[in-house]
């Protein structure tokens, strides 16, 4: 078989998508926008699949689960068709890469160590490898290798973890809240935007390091909220619609009224 069959060979599996994206990619012959892409310009595609593939799990839709996640491996090849091309790694060496770590970080899986410990055990093990890992990358100092990249409340939550590691944190949920507290009066005292605007951060990440001491996920509970919000709004937008009105004719208190009645309706 040719490699132009492979283009339409039906179950020509990852070998198949890899030749795909080497043919967009061509300098010749391949797609002009395909071919003007970078690291850089994909990049935020990619975050973007991430968190479609997160959203279709929530809504515990598996057809576009597998759609999504087709998606996010596209992304990975189109990262490794760049590398190859820059001469820096290929999709083959990304994958062993991630095959040697994963055996190297599960030595009760794959090497002499006993499987006979909890989970939480296993979670401290693997931190141990890791911070060996970036001591190895030269990577001294505890919050190196928390990605600039991430975002804003996940990267708060890791650079918190990293912290408590070497001791800095707080021994109790309850004087987190206390802190909670202090920056909610600080944000208050705030008498300028830029006062604002960085007591505002000081608040926000708080509340993530409070996430983490109820381990919440503060992402998860806050794309739950979203939902929630989605949710309760769209209940009054029917409300008002039968009533003849949109919500731009309605008065706030009407709206308050219908934002309760959807709170009622959602737990009865």
């Amino acid at each position: 078989m040719g490699k132009d069959d492979l283009v339409h060979k039906k179950d020509g599996g990852i070998e198949r998508l890899i030749y795909i994206m080497q043919r967009l990619r061509d300098p010749e012959t391949g797609c002009p926008w395909d071919i003007e892409q970078t690291f850089q310009t994909i990049a935020p595609y990619t975050i973007e699949e991430a968190y479609e593939v997160a959203d279709a799990i929530d809504r515990g839709d598996m057809d576009d689960l597998k759609s999504e996640l087709g998606d996010l491996l596209l992304q990975t090849v189109y990262h490794t068709a760049i590398g190859e091309e820059m001469g820096h790694f290929t999709f083959a060496s990304v994958a062993d890469g991630i095959s040697d770590k994963m055996v190297a970080r599960h030595p009760h899986v794959f090497g002499d160590e006993s499987r006979d410990k909890s989970a939480e055990q296993q979670t401290k093990d693997w931190e141990t490898i890791k911070a060996a890992e970036r001591s190895k990358a030269a990577q001294s100092r505890t919050l190196d290798g928390v990605a600039l990249g991430l975002p804003s409340l996940l990267r708060a939550v890791k650079l918190q973890k990293r912290a408590a590691r070497v001791g800095f944190d707080w021994p109790t949920t309850t004087q987190v809240l206390d802190k909670v507290h202090e920056e909610m009066e600080e944000l208050e005292s705030a008498s300028s935007p830029e006062e604002q605007h960085e007591e505002f951060g000081d608040l926000l990440f708080v509340i993530a390091n409070l996430a983490r001491h109820l381990k919440i996920d503060p992402e998860h509970a806050l794309r739950d909220a979203n939902a929630k919000f989605t949710r309760r709004f769209e209940f009054i937008e029917d409300a008002l619609e039968q009533r003849g009105i949109t919500p731009k004719q309605s008065t706030l208190e009407e709206m308050d009224d219908l934002w309760n009645a959807a709170k009622l309706a959602e737990k009865t």
